[in-house]
């Protein structure tokens, strides 16, 4: 099989996204049933983090373990990607001694670089720009509780970041339609939605309008890894988009509620919402092991037949 990667969220088809999301629901029963499953015995995963993270980490290293695999941790503090190594030829040699290489880094660039150079299977933990596994993650968790995400609304309020990005690529896609509405200043930046179509986004000025009748709502942080110099600014521009109850009760009587996590409360989302009955953060954060298993299985070993 083709060395094929997974760095954007549509670097996927429709028909290779339904069938993680199958395998996805397979690798998870056999977790919960605790039946072992080791289609990734004696493969190894590298994981390189130039940003720090709980999830993705966790997510990983426990999903390679669980897979019969090894996971190595990677900080570029700890390596020569961070004394000035090129990317390139940190990848020529990563790549020769591992399997699949995960990275959690700054610009989109430096993954893509990476991946040119790679004799295995790139995954993105995360960029500036993208964050696929989390919408992979989210859109699963959607599926399991309400069935097909196809011509459904997901409401997005908040900083157009990577997540709204990956959101808007998942949509056309998929085939639904993202309600986007940010605060004066933090739009959508045409060049990191190239590709999506008006028919599968709208832009709200109103947070309230975005979330009217939406069957998802979701946001993130106001100040993301690496914005940090910009939080005090950023905590009064996005004063009027904290999701909360009033939001809720303009979607749809069935909407769910999601946060990729960490959250504050009082911030972005008040507690109302993230810790009630419409909220399914804690199933969204646990699916990020489960859908990266089958997208590792998937990378490494192709479609399983049966």
């Amino acid at each position: 099989m083709a060395i094929k990667h997974f760095l954007q969220f549509k670097d996927f088809s429709r028909s290779e996204l339904d069938y993680v999301f199958e395998r996805t629901a397979w690798i998870k029963n056999q977790f919960k049933s605790y039946q072992k499953y080791w289609p990734l015995e004696d493969r190894t995963l590298v994981m390189i983090f130039e940003k720090a993270s709980t999830r993705t980490r966790l997510s990983f290293e426990a999903g390679m373990h669980q897979l019969g695999g090894a996971a190595i941790y990677l900080n570029t503090r700890d390596s020569q990607l961070g004394r000035g190594e090129p990317v390139e030829d940190a990848a020529q040699v990563i790549s020769r001694m591992s399997d699949i290489v995960m990275i959690r880094t700054f610009e989109q660039e430096i993954i893509e670089r990476f991946a040119a150079n790679s004799r295995v299977p790139v995954i993105n933990g995360l960029t500036n720009e993208y964050h696929p596994c989390q919408i992979l993650a989210d859109i699963y968790t959607y599926i399991e509780h309400r069935g097909s995400i196809q011509g459904k609304t997901v409401a997005w309020v908040g900083d157009a970041n990577n997540m709204c990005n990956t959101w808007l690529q998942a949509a056309e896609v998929l085939d639904f339609k993202v309600h986007v509405s940010t605060p004066p200043g933090y739009e959508l930046q045409p060049d990191l939605i190239a590709g999506v179509t008006a028919a599968h986004y709208e832009i709200f000025a109103d947070p309230m309008d975005a979330c009217r009748g939406a069957d998802l709502v979701n946001t993130d942080v106001w100040t993301s890894m690496g914005f940090e110099a910009e939080n005090e600014v950023r905590l009064k521009a996005f004063a009027d988009w904290c999701v909360d109850g009033d939001m809720m009760r303009v979607a749809d009587p069935q909407a769910l509620f999601m946060h990729c996590l960490p959250a504050h409360r009082g911030e972005e989302v008040t507690a109302e919402v993230i810790d009630g009955p419409q909220s399914v953060v804690w199933d969204e954060a646990e699916n990020r092991l489960h859908v990266q298993k089958a997208l590792m299985e998937y990378l490494l070993l192709g479609r399983i037949q049966g």
